[in-house]
Formats: structure tokens, sequence, C-alpha cells
């Protein structure tokens, strides 16, 4: 048994000091260099930083774009996961959706881009059927003020990841709960909410929680289709990381500190509470 211990230890030492050489090294760095300044400890680069206009409207704007992109990828892909979880358990349909998630994000962005950009597919297509005279009578979706395009991509890219992490759910959801549900006079609407919602919540809360921390600090998509103003966050630090003013250089470690702060305690919250709801079913289902 002991020397199981030991073995299971070596096994996962690669993982451990790849962790501490490279992210872990870099996330100290980070760290240091939001508090140093001219040789000096502060914590001067925080406080300009929370009054700093443009990192509250980044944080606005980044904020807007996530929760949108989270909640459409995530309803989106519950409900293919609903209608066609039968469907889905067959390996030749799986690859359906297994497909979408080889592509990378930025080749995700660019077709999108290519679709949807003023003179686009899609403007072309508006023109030859008669429905604008001129391109620029194409509704701006990419490269916008209001981050459609970077929600457009965000929701076409994850929605095939959300179902991916539903599907296991839907296919060890037991019928006897729903059934039961509909013997006692509920609708489909009051069934889903009592005998499906409670089984799937942990995982549907868990890979929203995925989601809006890996886009809300993404940086390629939002850097092809964003625009100067407002900006995502990831961007916003890239500027002041490159602008070539040595002063901005420690919002930028600030920033991403911040960042990376806040999203990985709401990460340990969501966890507590989707790993005691799990517990509190898992009693249920026993009793």
């Amino acid at each position: 048994m002991k020397w199981l211990k030991v073995n299971n230890a070596f096994l996962i030492l690669p993982g451990v000091l790849f962790f501490l050489l490279i992210p872990g090294l870099g996330i100290v760095l980070a760290i240091f260099e939001s508090v140093r300044d001219r040789g000096t400890f502060t914590f001067a680069h925080y406080q300009e930083l929370i009054v700093e206009d443009r990192f509250i409207s980044s944080v606005l704007f980044s904020l807007m774009v996530t929760s949108i992109s989270t909640i459409l990828a995530l309803v989106i892909g519950l409900g293919i996961v609903k209608a066609f979880s039968p469907l889905l358990k067959d390996n030749k349909h799986k690859l359906l959706v297994w497909i979408p998630m080889l592509v990378p994000h930025f080749v995700w962005a660019y077709l999108v881009y290519l679709l949807f950009n003023q003179s686009g597919f899609f403007s072309n297509v508006a023109g030859l059927l008669g429905w604008i005279d001129d391109r620029s009578q194409f509704p701006i979706v990419v490269q916008d003020r209001n981050g459609v395009g970077i929600i457009l991509t965000y929701v076409w890219k994850e929605v095939p990841f959300v179902t991916l992490m539903m599907l296991p759910v839907y296919a060890t959801l037991s019928k006897r709960y729903k059934e039961v549900a509909s013997l006692l006079g509920a609708g489909p609407y009051q069934a889903f909410w009592v005998a499906e919602w409670p089984l799937i919540f942990p995982v549907f809360i868990e890979t929203g929680a995925i989601l809006f921390a890996f886009i809300f600090t993404a940086f390629e998509v939002p850097q092809l289709l964003g625009v100067t103003s407002p900006q995502m966050l990831a961007i916003l630090a890239y500027d002041w990381f490159y602008s070539g003013s040595w002063s901005d250089r420690p919002l930028a470690f600030a920033s991403l500190v911040l960042t990376g702060l806040v999203i990985g305690i709401i990460m340990w919250v969501v966890l507590y509470m989707t790993n005691k709801k799990r517990m509190h079913i898992t009693k249920g289902i026993g009793n």
C-alpha cells in the first residue's frame, strides 16, 4: 500500500513541476511586479487601477460580453441535449458535436469575421437579393462597440462544449422521476424543474463557471473582433504592457492578478456550492 502511494506521488510529480516552473513562476512574477514601485513594496498600483476609467469600463464590458455569451451557450446547449439526447448517444451523431470542438477559437473568430463583416459573405448575399444597396448599409456585427461579433463567436463555439458536458448527465438520468412527476399532474415545464433540474444543476453551474472564467480572460477573439474602446480586460492588459510606458506595466500585472484572484474565489464558491448540492442529491437518491 505504501509503495502504491509513493508510486502515485511520482506519477503526478511531472504535472506539479510543470505548473510550478511555468504558470506558477509567471504568477509569482506577476504578483511581485504588481506590488513593486522603484524597489519599494506598495499597493499603489491597485489603488490606481480601481479608479482608472479604462479599467472600470473594461470590466463592465467584459462582464456584459461574458454573461451574455455564457447564458446563451448554456441555454442553447441544454436545449440541444434535451431535444436530441437519444440521437446523441450514437457515436456517429456525436461527431456533429465533437468536430466543432477541434476548431480553435481564433479560426472560429476569423470565420465569423469573413461571414458577418460589411464586405463579407452575408453582406454580398444581401446585396444580391436586393435587401441593401450598398455594403455600408449592412449592420455592423463584427468589430462593433457592443461586442456582438465576440458574443456570436463564443456562443457558436461553446454550445458544443456545453452539449458534451451535459450529455453524460442526461445519459444517466433516470426517466422514473419525470414519469412520477407526470403522474402527479406536472406539465413538461414543471416536470423539468422538479425531476430534471435538481440533478443537472451541479454540472450546469460548473460548466457555466468554466465558460465564464475562460471568456472573461480570453484574448484572441476580442483582439480580432473587438474595437479599441471599450476593450476586454485581456486586451487592456496587453495594451498597458506594450504601451511603451514603463509606468503602465504594473497596471497590466495588477489587472491580471486582481482578475485571477476574483475568478479564483468565484470558482471556489461555485465548486463548494455544487459539491454540497451533489452530496444532497446523492443522499436523497440513496435514501
